[in-house]
């Protein structure tokens, strides 16, 4: 029998964890401390908006994205509506034909059925054998079932497109603290000079290191800190208008086409929980 464990990372959540996984259950505002696993990690929102803060960057995962932290990287989760996490950890075998970096995917309807599957009453731990025992347990999946569903879940991470949510911090001084003014205020309509002057530098000196850093313009980089920032507001129960406004943009179909651009569906459907169309690739800004 395996080890469950119940746990309260933070008030009003509940935690199951075993070892190939885990579930999450957080309200708004909920969230982990500060950890690294031995053993690279997928996480998936099945409901609610998570933000994932690892050293070298932050990635918003909405509930039809997918995202994977490798092995030893020290990582923290936070919760932007109550959100229902689920943890699935590969073997090395499997982890070596995903990237050696942080990254988010999108998630196929293939994908998200083995996901919750791996996840689920069948998927906590449980090798299978005994039929439940007759105590009402659901029989887990047994080690070949479980490797199947596992190679079957990265065939079609490795088919998906990496998505631009996955943000990376940038090393220079200048651009952290350009970043921190971005974060704090999303709707900052401050041009790259005049951000330059708040902190030292020309605006051609920072495009030149936004683009060795980041591979952006300020363009694409503030648009993705602020649809990045319109995801929480937007779990957190805030309206497309309302939302369009507070991260910057003058009117709500502008937003609408950069959200659209990079979640791959409007604003007000993901909000009602709507998931990208068949067949959607989504663009960078």
């Amino acid at each position: 029998m395996p080890v469950r464990r119940q746990a309260r990372p933070d008030a009003g959540a509940t935690s199951l964890t075993w070892p190939s996984g885990g579930r999450h259950l957080w309200p708004s505002g909920g969230g982990s401390g500060a950890r690294a696993h031995p053993r690279g990690h997928l996480v998936y929102a099945a409901r609610g908006v998570l933000a994932l803060h690892t050293e070298v960057g932050t990635s918003i995962v909405p509930a039809n994205r997918v995202a994977w932290t490798p092995a030893g990287f020290t990582h923290r989760h936070r919760a932007h509506g109550d959100t229902d996490m689920r943890i699935v950890f590969l073997p090395p075998s499997l982890a070596r034909l995903v990237p050696g970096r942080p990254a988010v995917f999108g998630v196929s309807g293939l994908a998200r059925e083995v996901l919750l599957a791996l996840t689920g009453p069948r998927g906590d731990g449980h090798d299978g054998s005994g039929g439940g025992g007759g105590d009402g347990a659901v029989p887990g999946y047994g080690r070949a079932a479980r490797g199947r569903l596992l190679r079957v879940l990265v065939e079609e991470l490795c088919e998906a497109d990496e998505q631009p949510l996955h943000l990376p911090h940038p090393r220079d001084d200048r651009l952290r603290a350009i970043e921190r003014i971005l974060s704090r205020t999303p709707a900052d309509t401050t041009t790259l000079a005049g951000l330059g002057r708040q902190v030292g530098t020309s605006a051609r000196t920072l495009s030149r290191l936004l683009r060795a850093e980041l591979g952006m313009t300020f363009y694409e980089w503030r648009t993705q800190l602020r649809v990045h920032h319109a995801l929480v507001l937007l779990a957190e129960g805030h309206d497309t208008t309302y939302t369009a406004h507070a991260c910057g943009w003058a009117n709500p179909s502008g937003f609408i086409a950069a959200f659209t651009d990079l979640v791959g569906t409007t604003p007000g459907r993901y909000r009602a929980g709507g998931h990208p169309g068949p067949g959607h690739t989504l663009r960078r800004a």
